[in-house]
Formats: C-alpha cells, structure tokens, sequence
C-alpha cells in the first residue's frame, strides 16, 4: 500500500483567518466607541448633578453655621452659592465689594455649566419647568434652622436628560432620574 503524499503546513496564517480577525476586532472596537459617546453625556450629567448637590450640601452648612440665610442662584452658565442678602438683592453681583464677601462672609462656590448643558428648575408643588434663559436668573434658598425649599433640577445635554429632587431637609437628592441616549 501506498501512502497518499502529504504536504507540510507552514506555520503562518491563511489571508482569510487574518481578515476574520480583523473584521471581528473592527466590530468590537465600533461597539466600545458607542458606548463611550453614550457615556459621555451621561458623565457630564452625572458630574453636574452632583457637584449641584454638593454646593447645595454646603449652602445649607453654611446657612446653619452662620445662621444667615444662603442660596443658590441658577442662571444660564453658572451656579453660584451666595448669601440670601447678595441673592436677594438682585443686582450686578461683580459689583459692590472688593473681595465677594456680605458681612464678612466670602462666597463658598460655583459650578460652571459646560455651554451644551441646560438647566431647568421646578419649584415643589408645581409641574411646570422654568428653562433658564437669558439673563434670567432662579434662586434656591437655604434657611438658618437648616430648611430649604424642595426642588427639583434638570440637566439636559443634547437628547440626554437627569432629573433631581432634592429633600427639603437634608439638601441632598431624594430622587433620582437620568435618562442618557
């Protein structure tokens, strides 16, 4: 008997193992890059939320401590803790004194909003959104026995949305809502 002629397999890759390869990698590596564009709204949203509730954490704080009333003010930008007085007043806050200080008491903080971030506040007992426009500006009050109003504050970025409800007692969110498309 004879046997049949065999020939030698080099040790290398065919063309078509390789193009498998590298289509099946070209598939996974799409995926990752949609997750992380999906991601990114959601981690701009989430880092605003929760640098506004660490300001509003520290607004109540301070209210308490200096027993002097503190808000926030909401305006198209920028979130600002200042006190009551300086909130209240309604005027050019870059004006007036030198150093950013009512009664000797500094302002504590800001959080600047990126330019594709938008901010809407809803007072409680009420369904209605207020968008901040232009020029216009919300103000949140934290009280010296430690009470603030509770209110609710929507991110949006693009067609991703997150919805805060902040607890009236504690100033840290009671309820939760992020929807990232």
């Amino acid at each position: 008997m004879t046997n049949p002629v065999r020939t030698k397999r080099s040790g290398g890759f065919t063309l078509i193992e390789i193009v498998m390869v590298l289509a099946i990698a070209a598939v996974i590596m799409g995926g990752a890059v949609g997750l992380m564009v999906l991601s990114s709204d959601e981690r701009v949203l989430r880092n605003v939320s929760g640098e506004v509730e660490a300001l509003a954490k520290r607004a109540r704080t301070a209210a308490i401590l200096h027993q002097t009333s503190y808000a926030l003010e909401f305006s198209e930008h920028s979130i600002r803790m200042m006190s009551w007085a300086r909130a209240a007043n309604n005027t050019d806050t870059t004006k007036g004194t030198t150093d950013g200080a009512v009664n000797g008491i500094k302002d504590a903080g800001q959080v600047d909003l990126a330019d594709d971030v938008a901010v809407s506040v809803r007072r409680w007992n009420s369904d209605k959104w207020i968008p901040l426009a232009k020029n216009a500006v919300e103000i949140w009050r934290f009280d010296p026995d430690g009470l603030c109003e509770p209110v609710s504050v929507r991110y949006t970025r693009g067609k991703s949305t997150a919805e805060d409800t902040y607890h009236p007692l504690t100033a840290s969110i009671r309820e939760s809502q992020l929807d990232a498309r």
